[in-house]
């Protein structure tokens, strides 16, 4: 766990967990997520944008969370002095964020089932979440510039995936003493309250609502659009069983709903150019309204992956291939 930045190759697939996640948010709006998790509810206005998590509420703050948003964990132990100067950094870049990503700092004195999931080999040590996925960001204390340099790919790496959503700040009783003063404005975009919230309590169908008042407000909004397009995609993959959505639109003689729920997964899991030649596959052999279902679906997925991101541009070469 060497690298200093995030690297999504490397990535260790936690997608059953993420599923677990998921599965835990469906058809329950007013279940843990709407009032914010253990340790620091849910707050509009002021606040931090860091979350101290125990063993127990590891899982909530960090894995369910990263579903909407990125999270970088910090995982320290108070008997090593010499990572204060790593948590002061970490603290000041996330309050900094904006809500880019949520700052998550965990014990692991008192989490021995996570540091040996983890295979922790040094404290400190930062990771990432993104969509689920775990990947490794650095380790020991590196100067302020250096922790800044690899959060910014982390963040980069959650837009390239379609991760749109924005951390809530949590109340001003965190563990970092010099937060936001009482003087400062909220930083948060008060355009994308209802969705964020929405999002949060893992009602993604009530944020796609959201984001669509925003377009019919401004139909060139492209946060909007970004937002739409992933909760969209949150909206109908919450319910499935990664593995089991995959093996079924892989299967002889697939039905056109089960190839679309398996690129719909495939993207969560970060891997949207398989879910994108997939579609581009089906397209080709197919024609009339099926073919325009799946072209529909096919440019939702670009606008959450991002437009100006690679696998992108070539996927829409290798549609209007498929096409003409």
């Amino acid at each position: 766990m060497s690298t200093s930045s995030f690297n999504r190759p490397g990535a260790i697939d936690l997608s059953g967990l993420a599923a677990k996640a998921k599965a835990s948010q469906a058809g329950r709006p007013g279940g843990p997520g709407a009032s914010g998790a253990a340790g620091g509810g849910g707050a509009s206005g002021r606040g931090t944008y860091v979350v101290e998590a125990t063993e127990q509420s590891f899982e909530t703050e960090a894995i369910r969370k990263s579903l909407i948003h990125p999270v970088v964990v910090e995982l320290y132990s108070p008997r090593v002095k010499t990572g204060q100067q790593l948590s002061d950094a970490l603290i000041e870049i996330a309050n900094a964020s904006e809500g880019k990503f949520l700052l998550v700092r965990l014990n692991v004195d008192s989490a021995p089932s996570i540091v040996q999931a983890l295979q922790l080999q040094a404290v400190p040590t930062v990771i990432a979440l993104i969509g689920g996925q775990l990947a490794p960001l650095f380790q020991g204390v590196l100067a302020k510039a250096e922790v800044q340099q690899a959060i910014d790919s982390v963040i980069k790496a959650a837009v390239a995936s379609g991760l749109v959503g924005r951390a809530e700040p949590v109340a001003g009783t965190g563990p970092d003493p010099d937060g936001p003063a009482e003087d400062e404005e909220p930083v948060a975009d008060p355009r994308f309250a209802a969705a964020d919230e929405a999002l949060e309590r893992g009602d993604f169908a009530a944020a796609v609502t959201e984001f669509e008042k925003l377009l019919q407000a401004d139909p060139n909004d492209t946060e909007a659009k970004l937002g739409k397009a992933q909760a969209g995609l949150l909206a109908r993959t919450v319910a499935l069983d990664p593995a089991a959505a995959i093996a079924a639109g892989d299967a002889a003689g697939a039905s056109l709903e089960a190839r679309l729920a398996a690129a719909d997964v495939e993207v969560v899991l970060g891997t949207p150019e398989a879910a994108f030649a997939r579609l581009i596959a089906v397209i080709r052999g197919t024609a009339g309204a099926d073919r325009d279902t799946v072209r529909t679906r096919l440019l939702e997925l670009f606008e959450t992956v991002g437009p100006n991101d690679p696998r992108v541009l070539k996927a829409r070469r290798d549609l209007m291939a498929a096409l003409f």
